[in-house]
């Protein structure tokens, strides 16, 4: 293999980059990103760049010097349109194309939208030109923000807001946070946190729509009430960034749906939020959107396009992220569900300093930890190894 291109300049695609040249490739790497801008680190977009605290050098995932080594030639500002696997072309939005040996898919995911009627100060969150954007409406002092979804970018976003001073109203369709994720519990202690800090929640309830005069001015509730907002982040999920590969031949469900080496096809494989694929390690078919699941898997997918395929192997593992929320650090790592057995083993939710455990099949399958690192990391390392539930359970009993 003497050519690679990187559809996707974001973290999955930059760090496969890096790492096809750390292993001494040394063959052309063409990366393509639809954003004008130099690869960049998400997570402060929600945090420290939205609260003005950073400014955008600081989330550069390299610097000048590092992109230079890669030799890479860079298709920033241009969209991947099409895919012909067999002759592994890629199309741009321009009529261009790109010809490689190996083609490694990280389009990553855009946000699900809802109608806006035209209105201004409506947004989502998911690149730096959005960040920016609704940093510029918060410096202006609105009299009220209001985050549709209570997942974590919209937790983050309403944190950030209010530590800014601003009232917040934070919406969710679900009758607590994260209840589909993190079971009722859990959930309705993430729910009182922002409570704590003077967040409005409406749950149980979704938007019907819209309304002002050019801008918008109030959220209709499903309920019948509205919810009076002069800036609006919605944040409800995202969609993978797969249309480009519409009649390419893969197989596209919720994602690139790959092997359990990130092989899609042939020459081709997927990294990152737009990547599907069977992790052997929890027996499910899995898509993660995770900037830890990015860096592992975008290195991952980037080597496994030189291995042969007796020599590929499976990529299998225990997803971990965080979340910033005023002064807790909220961390998950492998794959809990709502209806896991759930059990604290250290701290209190009412203090909001804890670590639970989920258990699945008898098995640990999820630690959660609020401002509870090692324990996060600890239980996450027995997840990799099968531990049973019992005996992870034992284990904290020793602590």
């Amino acid at each position: 293999m003497r050519s690679l291109a990187v559809v996707g300049a974001s973290l999955a695609g930059t760090r496969a980059a890096e790492s096809l040249r750390r292993e001494g490739f040394d063959g052309a790497i063409t990366i393509i990103g639809d954003e004008p801008h130099q690869p960049y680190d998400r997570p402060p977009l929600s945090k420290q760049l939205l609260a003005g605290e950073w400014e955008q050098d600081r989330i550069a995932l390299s610097d000048d010097e590092s992109l230079q080594e890669l030799d890479a030639d860079w298709r920033l500002g241009r969209r991947a349109a099409a895919l012909d696997v067999a002759s592994r072309t890629v199309t741009l939005d321009d009529g261009s194309t790109v010809t490689a040996d190996g083609i490694l898919i990280a389009t990553g995911a855009r946000c699900r939208e809802l109608p806006t009627n035209g209105l201004d100060g409506i947004y989502t969150l998911r690149d730096l030109d959005d960040c920016l954007a609704i940093r510029g409406e918060l410096e202006a002092s609105p009299q009220r923000v209001a985050v549709v979804g209570a997942g974590f970018i919209g937790a983050e976003v309403a944190a950030t807001a209010r530590e800014r001073g601003l009232e917040v109203t934070v919406i969710e369709a679900l009758p607590v946070p994260l209840g589909r994720v993190l079971g009722t519990e859990i959930g309705t202690v993430c729910a009182d946190v922002h409570r704590d800090h003077g967040v409005d929640l409406r749950l149980g309830v979704g938007v019907d729509g819209f309304d002002g005069h050019g801008r918008v001015e109030r959220v209709n509730l499903s309920d019948g009430t509205t919810v009076d907002a002069d800036v609006v982040v919605v944040g409800i999920g995202v969609i993978p960034n797969t249309e480009w590969l519409e009649g390419s031949g893969l197989n596209l469900d919720n994602g690139v749906i790959c092997d359990e080496t990130c092989l899609a096809a042939p020459g081709v494989a997927a990294a990152g939020d737009v990547a599907r694929w069977p992790n052997r390690l929890f027996g499910e078919t899995m898509r993660v959107e995770h900037w830890d699941n990015a860096i592992a898997q975008g290195q991952h997918a980037a080597l496994r396009l030189l291995h042969a395929d007796d020599e590929a192997q499976p990529y299998a593992p225990v997803p971990w992220f965080w979340s910033d929320q005023y002064d807790r650090k909220i961390q998950l790592a492998g794959r809990a569900a709502p209806d896991d057995e759930v059990r604290i083993i250290t701290g209190s939710t009412e203090e909001r300093r804890f670590a639970a455990l989920y258990g699945r099949a008898g098995r640990l399958v999820g630690v959660l930890g609020f401002n509870r690192p090692r324990h996060v990391m600890k239980y996450r390392n027995l997840i990799e190894q099968g531990t049973s539930f019992e005996d992870a359970i034992k284990i904290a009993e020793q602590e």
